[in-house]
């Protein structure tokens, strides 16, 4: 398994809208095969350009491509928030979904 993340701030970035050319970022996206993986980044950058010719954002630049497994071991990035029921401060991977985040009510309310 692989992930397309964002280089500056490690979040899993999604399928792009086809529409608008969008890219969001989406914990739960990822590829099958490195192949599959690198053909959605390039159909993202091919999006892009067409859309805005300006090479500064282009995601061929702006993204990467990672192995699940070493992604979380050696590229994820993390936060530090607030426990909402104890106020102690945690730290947790930037791509945890609110509802697992001990800061969010939807943790404590399930």
């Amino acid at each position: 398994m692989f992930y397309i993340y964002e280089k500056s701030s490690t979040y899993i970035m999604g399928k792009m809208n086809t529409r608008t050319g969008e890219v969001r970022p989406d914990h739960r996206k990822s590829y099958s095969t490195m192949a599959a993986a690198k053909a959605a980044l390039t159909r993202m950058s091919k999006r892009y350009r067409a859309d805005l010719l300006d090479s500064v954002n282009d995601p061929q630049f702006r993204y990467a491509i990672a192995e699940v497994g070493i992604f979380h071991k050696l590229i994820e990035k993390s936060r530090t928030t607030s426990n909402m029921m104890s106020g102690k401060p945690i730290v947790e991977p930037v791509n945890t979904p609110n509802y697992m985040s001990p800061s969010s009510e939807a943790y404590w309310s399930m």
